[in-house]
């Protein structure tokens, strides 16, 4: 009797645990990298890296579930990987000139708006080691400085800046992004280079800020869109809403930012 009673508990644990495995599927099979909401997908200037992380993280709060997964760069380089089939919600670029790659290549859905607006600041290292006070200095032989790429926004910025300056500058690296320069500035690798206002600012007393009247001349206009067939539509205007709404201006404004 006990050896029978024995087999049928077996037998009824053994259907529970296979009741158990049906219902959870194969490990992760159907659920999001959040463990079963939806991924919001954002490529966004590196410039924009503390702002929209911050956001990214309201976002999360106000919708349950949902994961915002960042992918932060250079804008021209982020948008080719857009063009090139990139899955992407959201593209933030930090020029007008980007964002035109991927609008012209019938890669955005609606217009893009301008958001916010950056300019260039020279960033020195704490201790200033080149003795830079102005922009002029920047052409001084010896002096190590880095810009940014020519086809990045910042490097386009920074070459028109220079020009209306008259100031000619022979950099010892061209970087990818304007965060790649800031890095160079902060370990001391360079003397000076040209980041947005807002980079210098988020950097903390690692670098000095140095404002110069031409970098008026080249200001930056940040477009935002939502990317054509974009896998969370509905949550890539949200998220558009959010940034061009009054919580994304505060935060923007807190960076420094301007209006757009």
């Amino acid at each position: 009797m006990f050896k029978r009673t024995a087999v049928t508990v077996t037998l009824l644990l053994a259907a529970l645990a296979g009741c158990g495995d049906v219902d959870d599927g194969p490990s992760g099979a159907g659920k999001g990298e959040d463990g079963g909401g939806k991924t919001l997908t954002v490529f966004a200037a590196a410039s924009l890296t503390e702002t929209f992380t911050s956001l990214g993280k309201t976002f999360e709060s106000a919708h349950p579930g949902v994961k915002v997964r960042f992918n932060f760069g250079g804008s021209s380089t982020l948008a080719q990987q857009i063009t090139q089939g990139a899955p992407a919600d959201v593209f933030a670029s930090a020029s007008p000139a980007t964002m035109k790659t991927v609008t012209d290549a019938g890669d955005a859905s609606g217009q893009p708006q301008v958001f916010t607006k950056n300019r260039l600041v020279i960033a020195i290292p704490e201790d200033n080691p080149g003795k830079v006070a102005k922009v002029s200095d920047l052409s001084r032989p010896g002096l190590k400085v880095v810009l940014c790429a020519v086809q990045v926004p910042c490097g386009a910025a920074a070459k028109t800046a220079l020009g209306a300056a008259g100031v000619e500058v022979e950099p010892v690296s061209r970087e990818k992004d304007v965060k790649a320069v800031l890095t160079k500035v902060t370990l001391g690798e360079a003397d000076a280079g040209l980041v947005y206002r807002t980079d210098a600012k988020a950097a903390g007393g690692k670098v000095t800020g140095i404002e110069f009247p031409e970098a008026a001349k080249a200001i930056n206009d940040y477009p935002i869109a939502e990317v054509a067939k974009a896998p969370q539509s509905a949550l890539a205007k949200e998220f558009i809403q959010l940034v061009r709404g009054a919580q994304g201006k505060a935060a923007l404004g807190r960076a420094g930012f301007e209006a757009p």
